[in-house]
């Protein structure tokens, strides 16, 4: 059951989670004991709450979906320009294959990790049903954004190690979105069953 209601710190404990990313929003575990919530806080139907909730799913996965995608594109930007810039050996270190093949590839991955995303805000913005396209995108944008993340800490060699660059960061917040709000397994049992049609594994 959803409910909005006065937060009484007698009946709330509210305890903050270090984490190491994601510190301009706060996790916190929250234990509720004994919070007589009046009838008349409670939003909906009691009992309802989950499926209220079930209509916020589709857009927060386009949500993580695109910031996965941002995160992916500024760490391949800043990975492209230290290949540019850093010379070894008299040349620039993007001018080796080994180096520049994986950047090219993450950015063919991002950029069609981003198609699935438009197909499925465009399908959202239009009413239409929108669930595999969007878990489908926060899948392929999370491993995406988070590969271009590892290969531009990669390129930057230790200094990426280092928070100079920024590319430590993004390697950081980059990850978080391959578990949260939901796993990639998640994802995958919702193709695998709901998509595909296959028994529920769980």
């Amino acid at each position: 059951t959803l409910f909005l209601t006065d937060l009484d710190r007698s009946k709330i404990d509210i305890r903050p989670i270090p984490k190491m990313g994601r510190n301009a929003v706060t996790s916190n575990e929250l234990f509720i004991d004994d919070l007589m919530v009046p009838v008349e806080d409670r939003v909906g139907e009691e009992g309802q709450g989950f499926t209220y909730i079930l209509d916020g799913l589709n857009p927060e996965r386009m949500l993580v979906a695109a910031e996965a995608l941002g995160l992916g594109r500024v760490a391949l930007d800043r990975a492209v320009s230290y290949g540019n810039q850093r010379e070894v050996f008299g040349r620039p270190i993007g001018m080796n294959q080994g180096l520049q093949f994986p950047l090219a590839d993450s950015l063919a991955h991002l950029d069609a990790a981003e198609l699935m995303l438009r197909k499925a805000t465009w399908l959202y913005d239009h009413g239409k049903p929108c669930g595999r396209e969007a878990n489908t995108a926060k899948y392929l944008c999370a491993d995406a954004g988070f590969e271009a993340a590892d290969r531009a800490l990669q390129t930057h060699g230790g200094m990426g190690y280092s928070e100079e660059y920024n590319v430590a960061r993004y390697f950081r917040e980059a990850r978080l979105l391959k578990i949260a709000p939901l796993p990639q397994e998640m994802v995958l049992n919702y193709l695998g069953s709901h998509v595909l049609g296959l028994p529920r594994s769980y």
